[in-house]
């Protein structure tokens, strides 16, 4: 994957408007990972600096190089208004409105809310888990029990009557 990033750096290098970059999270960079909440490695991140989206897509060169012309261009935002729709012109200017403390602290109940949300999914795991663990433990104790009633024994019995039947009949095949 290394070459195919490094060709598509390349191929952007001269752009105005354009960055492909990457960042070593375990050096220098790890402040600004933490900040922009990179857990793994590679994590591809796009968009504005001030709003980076995650990429998901595929990793090769091709792909990336696609993904890059099509989505890598000036967007709307508060910085460039002229592109974009009336829609967006409006809820970029309610926030505007909102003034500064009021809008921090509209960002900051929406930035608890995904951590919110993998708290809940952890807590569900972590039941679940145990519902598995309890669900086996039952599932064996009851294998035991079957066992315990004369299973192994029966069959041992059965076995056994198997080997005179065939003895009486003259067969000595087991």
């Amino acid at each position: 994957m290394k070459p195919d990033w490094e060709k598509l750096a390349n191929s952007f290098q001269d752009s105005t408007t354009q960055l492909i970059a990457d960042v070593d999270c375990t050096t220098e960079g790890e402040p600004l990972c933490d900040q922009l909440g990179v857990k793994g490695f590679p994590t591809f991140k796009w968009g504005d600096p001030a709003d980076l989206q995650h990429y998901d897509g595929p990793r090769d060169y091709d792909s990336l190089k696609a993904f890059a012309d099509k989505n890598l261009k000036l967007q709307c935002s508060p910085g460039n208004l002229d592109l974009c729709d009336d829609d967006k012109k409006a809820e970029i200017k309610k926030y505007l409105d909102m003034g500064v403390p009021d809008l921090k602290y509209a960002i900051e109940g929406r930035e608890i809310a995904p951590a919110k949300i993998d708290e809940h999914v952890e807590d569900y795991l972590e039941e679940l888990q145990k519902s598995y663990k309890d669900m086996m433990e039952k599932s064996k104790e009851e294998k035991d029990a079957i066992k315990n009633a004369g299973l192994g024994l029966m069959k041992a019995v059965l076995a056994s009557l198997a080997v005179d039947v065939d003895v009486e009949s003259g067969n000595d095949e087991l």
